[in-house]
């Protein structure tokens, strides 16, 4: 879904975003342009940026285990 129509910044986007490091919404910002230009997209950009550092899944690669010799 579209967050920031004026930059075309999808909620995908954002998370992806959050997944590499970014933590703020200045961050967010500076790196991606969201809520730059008419600023609508501020609150619901706030909202992803809260619910994905929330739900404590930030890691997307999986990891095997390793086996003791």
């Amino acid at each position: 879904m579209i967050v920031c129509v004026c930059n075309n910044i999808s909620d995908r986007e954002i998370r992806q975003a959050i997944d590499m490091g970014i933590s703020s919404i200045d961050e967010l910002r500076e790196a991606l342009g969201v809520a730059t230009c008419c600023g609508n997209c501020l609150s619901y950009a706030v909202e992803v940026l809260d619910e994905h550092l929330g739900s404590g899944i930030q890691e997307t690669v999986l990891k095997r285990p390793t086996l003791a010799v």
